[in-house]
């Protein structure tokens, strides 16, 4: 049986590593930034600044 691991890496708001993160803007410089689910839930409530864009998803390793 093979095993399968998760590559993660650091959001780019808390710094925690995540194998999944999602792509979206959240501020007034509308610079794109990769968070984790954590912080996604805090940014995309209310906020008229939130637009997103996508999800990025660790890639199992043989």
């Amino acid at each position: 049986m093979a095993k399968h691991s998760r590559s993660e890496k650091p959001c780019d708001r808390c710094t925690s590593l995540a194998s999944l993160r999602y792509r979206c803007q959240y501020d007034a410089s509308a610079q794109w930034q990769l968070i984790c689910p954590s912080c996604w839930e805090q940014v995309s409530q209310d906020n008229p600044h939130y637009r997103y864009g996508g999800t990025w998803k660790a890639r199992k390793k043989d």
